[in-house]
């Protein structure tokens, strides 16, 4: 049977990544969570003291990283190594939150993440998560979803999620950070956030997880029939 690759998009805190690992449990494909990557790349910033405003900082650390997936036992998911160290929870802390959009920004940054994102896809058989995924790194992609929902609802979602690891955090810190990471992403020089043409729209504002789900696998269930026959 022939396999597609699924690009899924949209803003922070839609519920992307989600959908896209539960997408490809489902039809037994591999999940990249592209967002991971260029977490993983800020951590290492981060960690190293980068000034990621001078290029060939930039560029002598990204020679310096390297990035894989590895499918996790116990999660049943795939964790992002960095430099050989599963770095799946640190790359969710708040401070890599609040620095990712702006390192993303950066060309040689997402030249780098976008080389090996090509790399990963060229079986195909994959579901890819980001906000350039159907416009910049598979734009023949054959089955494209754009994820949206209520900016309200989002800054729910991503409060109930940062709560469990950081009790301190305040409802107002969370709906700051997505402001000003939807304004970067979308606002971007290179690859900025933007909807396909041939993207399916998906609002999740008043739907399960579940519900969700039934209508992606719907359509790459359809999107399957379709290429079966060319």
């Amino acid at each position: 049977m022939k396999k597609i690759i699924i690009t899924i998009d949209g803003f922070s805190s839609c519920g992307k990544s989600t959908l896209a690992r539960q997408l490809a449990q489902k039809l037994n494909y591999v999940f990249i969570d592209s967002g991971a990557m260029y977490r993983a790349v800020t951590l290492y910033f981060l960690r190293n003291h980068i000034n990621w405003e001078k290029k060939k900082d930039v560029e002598k650390a990204l020679s310096e990283i390297n990035l894989s997936f590895q499918y996790n036992d116990q999660t049943g998911r795939s964790d992002i190594y960095l430099n050989d160290e599963n770095v799946e929870l640190l790359v969710r802390d708040m401070l890599v939150s609040e620095n990712v959009s702006a390192v993303s920004t950066i060309r040689e940054v997402r030249e780098f993440a976008v080389a090996q994102q090509q790399q990963m896809g060229k079986k195909k058989g994959i579901v890819m998560d980001g906000r350039d995924i159907g416009t910049t790194v598979f734009p023949k992609a054959e089955l494209k979803i754009f994820v949206t929902a209520d900016p309200a609802v989002r800054v729910e979602r991503r409060f109930k999620e940062l709560f469990e690891k950081n009790p301190q955090i305040t409802i107002e810190e969370v709906k700051n950070n997505l402001e000003m990471r939807d304004y970067i992403d979308s606002n971007r020089e290179v690859s900025p956030l933007r909807q396909a043409a041939d993207a399916i729209v998906l609002d999740n504002s008043n739907l399960t997880r579940d519900e969700q789900l039934h209508k992606a696998l719907h359509w790459a269930k359809e999107k399957l029939q379709q290429v079966q026959h060319v």
